[in-house]
């Protein structure tokens, strides 16, 4: 089963990942579907707009508002609390179709890896599966 490798260099960063993964996709598989999956509680898994950088920024800007790094009632020793919350919440895998060795993304659409406990080497598990028209 392949594995992206991804590091990332800020704590909160949304990493577009889409071309890393496009080329995984096996030529010969004509229709199926591309499981992601993240090995990590603090960085989530999400498809969002590619084409305007202010939509990643938007994106984390309130997500920091909604779950503020530092709370008093937190009682995780790591400090990182805020991180486990906001990746729970984006979600820890993906499905994306195949169709014609290429994943079926929107226009716009793109796949990201949520950064919420960075900077840090992040592994996401990457699985194919043949499905049958």
């Amino acid at each position: 089963m392949p594995r992206l490798t991804i590091t990332t260099r800020s704590r909160c960063e949304l990493i577009d990942i889409s071309s890393m993964v496009a080329r995984l996709v096996p030529a010969e598989l004509k229709c199926g579907i591309c499981h992601l999956h993240s090995l990590h509680t603090t960085a989530a898994l999400t498809v969002n707009e590619n084409a305007d950088p202010d939509v990643k920024h938007d994106l984390l800007a309130k997500l920091a508002a909604l779950i503020p790094h530092d709370e008093s009632f937190y009682r995780h020793m790591e400090g990182n609390s805020d991180a486990h919350l906001k990746a729970s919440l984006m979600g820890f895998s993906l499905t994306v179709p195949v169709r014609n060795g290429e994943l079926l993304l929107g226009t716009w659409q793109g796949i990201y890896l949520c950064e919420f406990d960075g900077p840090r080497t992040r592994k996401v598990e990457v699985c194919f599966q043949e499905a049958f028209e």
